[in-house]
């Protein structure tokens, strides 16, 4: 992917318009394995404009994104509570933590170092009886449209599951891993993977 895309897709409009015909497919491991009507505060990791917040309608929900004009304009357009900063900085106000943190194909932008990082912070927000959700871009191993749709990503760190699964397990404790198509057209064009994890005693 080339600069001038990359920086386009920081425009909000376009970002929602490029993830749209794949977000539902995207989020529908976490629809299957979790009852949301359950959950009661959201920590939404690298939200963007916000466009996961419709699934917590019932919920305290919060995002955050380092690009301000993505908190912006989902400010505007959901009406739900948003802060831009960086997720390492973050630090819940009066020491309130999250039943449900949400990392939602954000990692795969980061080297090992950061997402880790990242991943210790979040572990600190987590409520003793919460989970972690995480969906990301896996790295297929073998030549197919979705390993090239990955090595084309701006995202420049896409990983095959065994990496994203020791990375994730080094923080939580798994409590289920699965792997998912998104598809167009009957082709596979992107790898998921979608891991949720408790706090490790």
């Amino acid at each position: 992917m080339n600069r001038l895309t990359e920086r386009l897709l920081e425009r909000p409009w376009l970002y929602r318009a490029w993830q749209a015909p794949f977000a539902e497919q995207k989020f529908a491991p976490i629809l299957l394995h979790n009852d949301l009507r359950q959950v009661h505060r959201v920590l939404d990791v690298g939200c963007g404009p916000g466009t996961n917040s419709k699934y917590f309608a019932h919920s305290d929900y919060l995002g955050i994104d380092i690009n301000q004009d993505y908190i912006e304009d989902a400010r505007h357009r959901y009406r739900r509570e948003f802060i831009a900063c960086d997720v390492r900085t973050y630090r819940p106000t009066q020491n309130a933590s999250f039943d449900f943190v949400l990392v939602n194909s954000f990692l795969h932008h980061l080297d090992s170092a950061d997402a880790s990082n990242i991943l210790t912070h979040v572990s600190s927000v987590l409520t003793e009886d919460g989970h972690v959700h995480i969906l990301e871009l896996t790295m297929p191993p073998d030549a197919s449209v979705s390993r090239l749709l990955a090595q084309w990503d701006r995202g420049k760190f896409a990983r095959p599951r065994q990496d994203w699964e020791r990375l994730f397990s080094r923080t939580f404790e798994p409590v289920l891993i699965q792997s998912y198509p998104l598809t167009g057209a009957g082709v596979t064009l992107w790898d998921m993977l979608y891991f949720k994890g408790k706090l490790r005693k």
